[in-house]
């Protein structure tokens, strides 16, 4: 897996770059089969090379590397053994963590949303690195391709990694939009009819993909 080593070092750079990872706060993986390529802990992630991204089993396993693995593995792993989803992005992001502070969910206030499922909630507070943290997030996942932990951070999944890179940028741009409309007002949300519209449209257009003339 030395390629999708080599991808998640490279993601994230670039989800330090943009704010979302700070220092060794927060984790990356790729899944090939029932091979998952996983940040390992303690290492810097806007400097991590692909030697410090280690590869493990689904039992959690270490099969290639010479460093430990994320202290949120089994994060990663019980989504993978859940659902069908190639990768997962936990970010610290500052937007994400606001919102989780003061709101038990981000409601759908953009269309751009829709591709994270709905709404995303926000998980309740559990520690870093504990089956009961790991537990909660995948059975918010249900149905949903992101979701905000209390007092911590974000997570986001999807069929490859730059999807769920894409995600998270995606949410925590969501989360700037919320709160900034909460100093204006009382935010508006899309009720589910005018969702239901969006993704109408968005099928029938085929919006958001490039189409010749």
């Amino acid at each position: 897996m030395s390629s999708e080593r080599a991808e998640v070092a490279e993601v994230c750079g670039r989800l330090a770059r943009a704010g979302l990872l700070i220092g060794t706060a927060g984790n990356v993986s790729v899944r090939v089969r029932d091979r998952v390529a996983v940040t390992a802990t303690g290492t810097v992630l806007e400097q991590i090379t692909p030697e410090e991204v280690t590869v493990v089993d689904l039992a959690g396993d270490v099969v290639a590397g010479e460093l430990a693995p994320t202290s949120e593995l089994q994060l990663h792993l019980g989504i993978y053994r859940a659902f069908e989803t190639a990768a997962v992005v936990h970010t610290h992001a500052p937007r994400a963590i606001t919102l989780g502070l003061v709101r038990d969910e981000l409601p759908v206030v953009h269309y751009q949303q829709l591709p994270l499922g709905g709404p995303t909630p926000v998980v309740p507070f559990h520690p870093f690195g504990t089956a009961e943290l790991a537990e909660a997030v995948r059975d918010s996942l249900t149905d949903r391709q992101a979701v905000l932990l209390a007092n911590h951070g974000a997570v986001t999944t999807a069929d490859s990694l730059e999807r769920a890179v894409e995600y998270a940028l995606l949410l925590e741009w969501a989360c700037g939009i919320y709160l900034d409309a909460l100093s204006a007002g009382v935010p508006r949300p899309l009720t589910h009819t005018q969702q239901d519209a969006v993704r109408e449209v968005t099928a029938r257009l085929g919006y958001g993909a490039p189409k010749p003339l």
